[in-house]
């Protein structure tokens, strides 16, 4: 069978991957209510394209931190790749680096922070940051991504504790024993092979992550290191507008692909509100529930600078390992390019919050 959309990518990863896995990347909190709604909220939003323009020529290039990517999609860190392939965090990196986009390595990671640095050099890479109760691990990685030439630190906040992931639970989750989290050594590095009563993820988290961070950490973080401060979990205009007021560099709307708090608002929905009061003074992104082309215009129509994938990359890697994650962003690529042309949009300039409207704007009695 032919794999020409992410649909395709994921049912051909769901024979693949087992159970553990597959359970684990695919499913999210309680009754799973948000994962459904990533999805569902871009189908309510319709496209409003132009015509009569010349779209013979595309850019869809954008600049990120002064690094010039090819198009507005990224990798967002997803935890323990090498349960998908062999290929891993390396083949994911890889594979975005010749697609022109940004990767984001999990802490929880099954490769190094060096180990990955080595092998994509050509790659942006980013670091997803959690912070340890243990101060000095946290320290600890943030020195070594600088040292590795990773070009920004990407602070998830929406973890005091692991979300009600029942799935995990019921399989009590935990790493097959050739894995292990490779940025440590010792019990932070074993801490998720084994599960005493639930899930392994949930006990690690709950022994090791800070649920007392407050905003004067991320103070704390700007203190050790130059690298832009980007936080991962922003959903309302509040927090956004604290995330500004404390000099961070940008944020990342998300909801942690609803694996987190359930029934929290889809990202496309919460984006609007965020884009009103901060998007003129700091970069707005997004993930959570990209499937298409489409999905990335609308974000980017309703103020995002760029996007990022989670599960989709995940089901490539599954796939074909690099080779199946170079094939997913390429469809992808040419989805989103098919959107471009068909709105009247040679270049990410071009694309006005016009463009998408909700369906009850259509609706009548």
């Amino acid at each position: 069978m032919a794999l020409v959309s992410v649909a395709d990518f994921e049912l051909k990863a769901n024979q693949k991957l087992e159970k553990n896995a597959r359970d684990y990347y695919k499913n999210g909190a309680g009754e799973q209510v948000t994962v459904e709604l990533n999805h569902e909220a871009y189908k309510r939003l319709r496209l409003r394209p132009r015509f009569l323009r010349d779209v013979s020529h595309l850019d869809v290039s954008c600049e990120i931190f002064g690094e010039h990517l090819q198009w507005p999609l990224g990798i967002a860190p997803s935890a323990m790749q090498k349960l998908a392939h062999p290929d891993g965090e390396i083949g994911m990196a890889r594979a975005a680096g010749k697609a022109g986009s940004i990767y984001i390595l999990s802490t929880l990671s099954t490769t190094s922070l060096e180990d990955l640095a080595a092998a994509a050099p050509a790659t942006c890479k980013w670091f997803q940051l959690y912070i340890y109760k243990d101060r000095s691990v946290t320290e600890q990685l943030v020195k070594r991504a600088e040292r590795s030439n990773f070009k920004a630190l990407v602070v998830t906040i929406d973890t005091p504790i692991n979300g009600d992931r029942r799935a995990d639970a019921k399989n009590k989750f935990c790493l097959p024993p050739h894995l292990s989290l490779a940025n440590f050594q010792g019990e932070l590095a074993q801490g998720v092979v084994s599960a005493r009563g639930g899930s392994g993820l949930n006990e690690y988290v709950a022994s090791h992550y800070d649920p007392s961070i407050t905003w004067k950490d991320i103070k704390w973080l700007q203190q050790l290191t130059r690298l832009p401060i980007i936080l991962k979990g922003i959903l309302t205009a509040e927090d956004a507008e604290l995330a500004l007021a404390s000099g961070c560099s940008g944020i990342i709307v998300s909801n942690h692909g609803g694996r987190q708090l359930d029934t929290v608002p889809a990202t496309i929905e919460a984006l609007p509100e965020i884009v009103a009061a901060v998007g003129k003074h700091l970069l707005v992104m997004l993930d959570g529930g990209i499937m298409q082309g489409n999905d990335i215009f609308k974000a980017l129509a309703l103020g995002a600078k760029t996007v990022f994938i989670g599960r989709p990359a995940l089901w490539g890697l599954a796939t074909n390992g690099q080779a199946g994650v170079e094939q997913l962003l390429s469809v992808m690529r040419d989805d989103f390019e098919v959107t471009m042309k068909l709105t009247g949009c040679p270049t990410l300039a071009d694309i006005k919050a016009t463009m998408v409207a909700h369906e009850s704007s259509y609706w009548r009695l």
